[in-house]
């Protein structure tokens, strides 16, 4: 049995004590545990340690703590602010909340590699969550890539009695977006209990549709929505690349022809044009889904989203939800402020 200055003890499994060094352990096949992951960030971003000095302290190689540093990252054990603000962002902000009547705008700045907007803005909205929970509260979440993305920045919160609704139904292929995988998700980092649409996103016919909205179960979810204490929503776009093209949730001729009818993006699969209104068309009559009014009379209502592809849809987002919160980058920012002053959607 080894302790090191850690004072934790290690069993001497698969260690030749012949060549063992005095005082340290030499760990040849090392379990990648949250507790060694832990340790060796502390060393490296506490302790400012180099990770050589890690990997003798802790009796691993350079590559293994190389890869503990990298699972901690991406596990959320170690989370990076980076606390200075840009000053052009900061301007956006202000003008943003002033024009568009929203009481905080964070603005991220646009990043180098444009693929990574919706992450990094996924990453400032879990933070952004992390200070805002409480107990017993509850939350409807959308979906998508930027939502999904704050998963690891919300942390390990301590609250109690907090209620998670899904806010639209799910998909029968899983993928990394699905509403329903998402919101469970979520739930289980906070150790919520969470409320499921138990039915696809869009019906087959819109008789099957209002059909299903009157299960009792999906009834509840809805009256649920009814209450909600914290809306966390972002908009999706029609172009090549989207979540809805991406997984085959609809095909390109019948995007195409949402497009030609007025839509700019959807919100919860909603298809809805640049004054925020959803657009006359038989797809929106299959989405089982709460009501976009439901989450726009919600207590705070956060939009997550960003990118030029979004721009639009982002604007039109903010018409018809009114969020007190917007989290988007500096692209989508100055598209706002370019645009004409909102008109919104009573």
């Amino acid at each position: 049995m080894w302790r090191g200055r850690f004072g934790v003890a290690w069993p001497n499994i698969g260690v030749s004590s012949a060549h063992e060094p005095r005082g340290r352990r030499v760990v040849t096949k090392p379990e990648l545990t949250d507790d060694i992951k832990t340790r060796a960030a502390w060393l490296y971003y506490m302790e400012d340690m180099t990770q050589d000095q890690i990997a003798a302290e802790l009796g691993l190689t350079r590559v293994r703590v190389l890869k503990l540093l990298l699972a901690a990252r991406q596990s959320g054990m170690v989370q990076i602010r980076v606390t200075a603000r840009l000053s052009h962002c900061v301007e956006l902000e202000r003008a943003i909340e002033k024009k568009w009547g929203v009481e905080r705008v964070i603005v991220i700045p646009k990043p180098l590699d444009t693929a990574k907007t919706s992450a990094l803005i996924g990453v400032t909205l879990g933070a952004y969550i992390a200070d805002q929970l409480t107990d017993n509260m509850t939350i409807g979440l959308g979906w998508g890539e930027t939502l999904s993305a704050c998963l690891p920045a919300l942390g390990a919160p301590s609250v109690t009695g907090v209620k998670i609704v899904s806010l639209l139904g799910g998909l029968s292929k899983v993928s990394a977006y699905n509403p329903s995988e998402f919101a469970w998700r979520f739930a289980d980092k906070i150790g919520a209990e969470c409320y499921l649409m138990a039915a696809p996103i869009f019906a087959p016919t819109k008789a099957i549709r209002d059909g299903l909205m009157d299960h009792p179960g999906i009834q509840e979810v809805c009256q649920r929505a009814e209450h909600l204490d914290l809306a966390i929503v972002s908009v999706g776009h029609l172009g090549p690349g989207s979540t809805l093209s991406g997984f085959e949730i609809l095909d390109r001729p019948s995007l195409d022809a949402i497009q030609h009818a007025g839509a700019v993006g959807d919100l919860f699969c909603r298809f809805i044009d640049a004054e925020g209104q959803p657009i006359d068309h038989p797809i929106n009559e299959r989405v089982i889904a709460v009501d976009n009014t439901l989450v726009r009379n919600a207590r705070c209502t956060v939009l997550a989203s960003g990118g030029k592809q979004k721009a639009s849809g982002v604007a039109a987002a903010l018409k018809a939800l009114s969020p007190k919160v917007l989290i988007t980058d500096e692209t989508v920012a100055e598209y706002l402020m370019a645009s004409a002053s909102p008109v919104s959607v009573a």
